[in-house]
């Protein structure tokens, strides 16, 4: 529900920018998860596992692809696409289906084809409708099934792999923010409210990621991946009926065969009721 709230969030820090907003993002949190880290004693672990250059190269990657996911997805949500923001996650899914099949060559059952199939269509109606390919959800779709995808191979914990991305994306970050600082076109000191806001970027960001990891030591793998969908769908009703994005049609159409192929997958989930077959999740 916390993520599926973010196109609340981030409209309140304009007049900032997409790029400001990212940088800030990045930064606090990652002064955030140090100090969760310190308070919990994980620091000296952490440092340990930077040594890796295997897992450092690896988690470089994975900063460069939440980068391109959160400054689509602030852009899109400041810029009237939630509800394309919103296809992207409800796509995900597919493309961590797709990730199994071509990667990790595993074999698809049939109801997981279907739902392929039906989604694909999909997404054809919703490029027909918005004349061109939804680029805006292929993108936070790819980047953070990627993103997922390369940190289910590390198993590291999110605190610690978050804490470590951060950090690695920080200092590009931070001489951004003090370049626009310095010309005076930075958003950060210009008043307390926005400040304080941009601060708690930080937080904002960690806190729903660390009750994610949190569920996941708790919850079967099939009630996790259905609970997902409730994200995308919060971000949905918050474009259409908050915002007031236009919904033609077509559009319609399109995100409901999209729904089809999801029901389809959560079918396919329950039906299998078995963690190795709900790595999808």
């Amino acid at each position: 529900m916390l993520w599926g709230a973010f196109p609340l969030y981030w409209p309140l820090l304009e007049p900032a920018s997409a790029l400001e907003i990212v940088s800030h993002r990045a930064v606090w949190t990652m002064v955030f998860c140090i100090i969760i880290l310190a308070i919990t004693k994980s620091l000296r672990a952490t440092r340990e596992t930077m040594k890796r250059p295997k897992v450092v190269a690896k988690l470089f990657l994975t900063s460069i692809l939440i980068s391109i996911n959160w400054l689509v997805y602030i852009w899109a949500t400041n810029n009237g696409h939630v509800v394309e923001a919103s296809l992207g996650y409800y796509i995900n899914p597919l493309v961590m289906i797709g990730f199994g099949i071509i990667i990790l060559k595993e074999k698809m059952r049939a109801l997981q084809w279907s739902a392929v199939g039906i989604a694909t269509f999909g997404v054809l109606v919703l490029t027909v409708d918005y004349g061109r390919l939804p680029w805006i959800a292929l993108t936070l779709a790819i980047s953070w099934g990627s993103y997922g995808f390369i940190k289910k191979q590390l198993g590291l914990g999110a605190l610690e792999g978050l804490a470590i991305e951060t950090l690695i994306a920080s200092l590009p970050y931070l001489l951004y923010l003090i370049y626009i600082g310095n010309k005076g076109t930075g958003q950060f000191g210009h008043g307390i409210g926005l400040t304080i806001l941009l601060i708690s970027a930080g937080a904002i960001t960690a806190i729903p990621l660390l009750l994610f990891n949190g569920s996941t030591t708790r919850l079967p793998l099939t009630v996790i991946g259905l609970l997902q969908y409730i994200t995308p769908t919060i971000q949905f009703s918050i474009g259409v009926w908050v915002r007031h994005e236009d919904m033609p049609a077509t559009r319609w159409v399109g995100f409901l065969i999209i729904w089809m192929a999801l029901i389809t997958l959560a079918l396919d989930l329950v039906k299998s009721g078995r963690a190795v077959n709900n790595s999808i999740a």
